[in-house]
């Protein structure tokens, strides 16, 4: 199965980032101060895409957490997932000839 393999790929890139935000990014960068380096108007124009609630109650919360802690979250869902998929069991086929 292929689709396991895509997701180890993915999680090993969103863990190298993680890893290099961390090593070469300032030490107590929050992720909305790493997103005002990036796009300095897109922290105004974020509430405007989510609704209040989802603004207050999951993206504000993230944007004080330290930049490294997004991508390595998104690296350890898809390392499970990959895990997950890798681990099921295929079904065998004989290998008689007739």
């Amino acid at each position: 199965m292929i689709v396991h393999r895509i997701l180890a790929v993915a999680a090993a890139v969103f863990f190298v980032a993680a890893v290099g935000i961390a090593t070469f990014g300032a030490e107590t960068m929050s992720l909305g101060q790493a997103l005002d380096l990036i796009a300095p108007d897109l922290l105004n124009r974020l509430p405007a895409w989510f609704g209040d609630w989802a603004w207050a109650s999951l993206a504000r919360p993230l944007m004080v957490r330290p930049a490294w802690m997004i991508p390595l979250g998104f690296g350890m869902i898809l390392g499970g997932l990959s895990a997950s998929l890798s681990n099921r069991k295929t079904t065998r086929r004989s290998h008689r000839r007739s």
